[in-house]
């Protein structure tokens, strides 16, 4: 057999793709661990001046979670505390704001484990603190930040009575775009 053939059926070589078709025969596509992002040092900054930053993973309560903080400049306002499940989805599990830890002991879910595809639904509620959202679709931005196939998510809050809906365009491994606030204005992603 030529060496190129025996190199080519090398087990250490199959392996993976042997993993792959039995991944498609059952009908589970692989998913990058980071669908959603959260290496550390991951930063989003947008056109409202915001900038997120993911942090190191830290254990708190006895969960990991990964922080996500939201500045302004060199000051940092708040700070989501994201746990990210083995299963590939994303639970709200606190949020630091001004020196202050609010923790939910039921966590809200962002996200469901992925891949997302047009028609999902998923539901989270924390306290008073109740969401849904429903990938709506698909839609091409072409943004300073640059151009991109999205998945555009729109969610209904409802917290303490009061209702509002943002859409939000979603890219898998980069992370949210554009964002689009209850009173309609636009942020978009600039780097």
């Amino acid at each position: 057999m030529p060496a190129l053939a025996r190199a080519a059926l090398h087990p250490t070589r199959l392996f993976p793709l042997t993993a792959l078709l039995c991944q498609a025969a059952l009908g589970a596509p692989p998913v990058d661990s980071h669908y959603y992002p959260h290496r550390p040092g991951t930063r989003w900054t947008y056109s409202s001046g915001e900038t997120q930053v993911v942090g190191v993973p830290i254990t708190h309560r006895g969960v990991s979670v990964v922080p996500v903080s939201h500045q302004f400049g060199s000051t940092t306002y708040t700070q989501d505390l994201l746990e990210h499940r083995a299963d590939g989805s994303v639970w709200l599990r606190g949020v630091n704001a001004g020196g202050r830890l609010t923790w939910y002991a039921s966590p809200l879910n962002v996200y469901p484990a992925g891949p997302l595809s047009p028609g999902m639904t998923w539901t989270g509620s924390a306290g008073t603190l109740k969401t849904r959202s429903t990938v709506t679709g698909v839609a091409p931005l072409k943004l300073a930040g640059g151009t991109f196939n999205t998945l555009t998510i729109r969610t209904e809050t409802t917290a303490g009575g009061r209702a509002s809906v943002q859409t939000t365009y979603f890219v898998p491994t980069l992370g949210i775009v554009r964002y689009q606030t209850a009173d309609g204005s636009v942020i978009d992603l600039l780097r």
